[in-house]
């Protein structure tokens, strides 16, 4: 019988939208497992590791650089313990341990246009290799909306049994509590504001917000997120007009507080393999404006308001007047509880 195996190195990262989606999974799975029917590894110095009742942590190695722990570490560790199958959360095989994967999109197949520097290009070209490897030598494939399961089979030509559409979930944003210290932190959002939140990479698609900005001096838009090391939003590193608010990182808590004052929810990205954020805004309350792009018109159907995200001429007053369906169905639909029972369901395969 075999043992299902988290990697579970997205505990050394900062909690985003996978590391969330993997955060929130395990903690259920660890409810419908049975003991020594799924195990865990960690590196032996991370820290802030929660308990778990039936999931066994195996601490092993060292916090390192992420593509070290994959192509060392943990293969090492999978060639030298033939027991385990490794369950992956985060769009990486291993060469010669395959698992189950969550390919959570393709983008780099996509935009190379986003792709600027030789750092982006490496990375680019490592995350296309990482695509195809989980493609064609994965157990099975695990992803987060129809779109992207139909990206990866018209791309890579596989058999769409083999992928199963397991969605996200906003069901974490329950038990945080608003801060509502971050509007006295930015005076500037005691009027009505816009609030977009979000990896200030090219497809987040800052650049929509800029553009509308300078042609519509009278609306406030609060802009919550960092850089990461690839594919920038260079367009943040010009002046950018008087009515954009860059607000840093913010934690859940602060964010919270700013998703139910706000006048909407904005997420203008191009490319979304399910685009968290705008959910945990409906949670929140909040109208949400996204673009009729990707995945976001399958997750959120009627719920949204729609822009072009590559054209803003358009008025957001205005958009925010026509109708829209109460979120209510919307929010029943996804959850953690449901997924962690088909991520469950899936292992089960394997451990029986």
């Amino acid at each position: 019988m075999k043992t299902i195996l988290i990697n579970g190195y997205f505990f050394c990262r900062r909690l985003t939208g996978i590391e969330r989606y993997a955060y929130e999974i395990t903690s259920r799975l660890d409810k419908l497992c049975k003991p020594d029917e799924i195990a865990i590894i960690i590196p032996a110095d991370a820290v802030n590791i929660p308990e778990y009742g039936n999931i066994r942590i195996i601490r092993y190695g060292k916090t390192i650089q992420h593509i070290l722990w994959q192509m060392m570490t943990l293969q090492w560790f999978l060639v030298t313990h033939r027991k385990y199958i490794v369950l992956e959360f985060g769009n990486t095989a291993l060469p010669f341990a395959p698992g189950i994967v969550f390919l959570h999109d393709i983008y780099c197949e996509f935009f190379p246009g986003d792709f600027i520097t030789l750092k982006d290009k490496i990375i680019r070209l490592y995350n296309k290799l990482q695509y195809r490897l989980i493609a064609k030598k994965a157990r099975r494939i695990a992803t987060v909306s129809y779109f992207t399961k139909n990206q990866i089979v018209q791309n890579y030509h596989i058999n769409p049994d083999r992928i199963t559409v397991i969605y996200s979930s906003w069901n974490h944003f329950r038990n945080i509590e608003a801060d509502y210290s971050v509007l006295n932190d930015f005076p500037a959002l005691a009027k009505p504001f816009y609030f977009s939140l979000g990896s200030l990479s090219k497809r987040k698609n800052i650049r929509w917000i800029i553009e509308y900005a300078r042609k519509n001096t009278d609306s406030i838009f609060a802009i919550s997120g960092v850089s990461l090391p690839t594919t920038k939003a260079d367009e943040l590193d010009n002046s950018i007009p008087h009515n954009i608010i860059l607000l840093g990182y913010l934690d859940d808590s602060r964010v919270k507080a700013l998703m139910t004052q706000c006048k909407a929810f904005i997420l203008p990205s191009y490319y979304e393999g399910f685009g968290l954020t705008p959910l945990e805004a409906l949670s929140c309350g909040a109208q949400i404006i996204i673009a009729k792009a990707a995945s976001l018109p399958e997750i959120y159907g009627s719920t949204a308001h729609y822009i072009d995200p590559f054209n803003t001429d358009v008025e957001l007053d205005a958009l925010l007047c026509e109708p829209v369906e109460k979120p209510d169905a919307i929010l029943a639909k996804y959850s953690y509880d449901t997924s962690a029972r088909m991520v469950y369901n899936l292992i089960q395969e394997f451990t029986q």
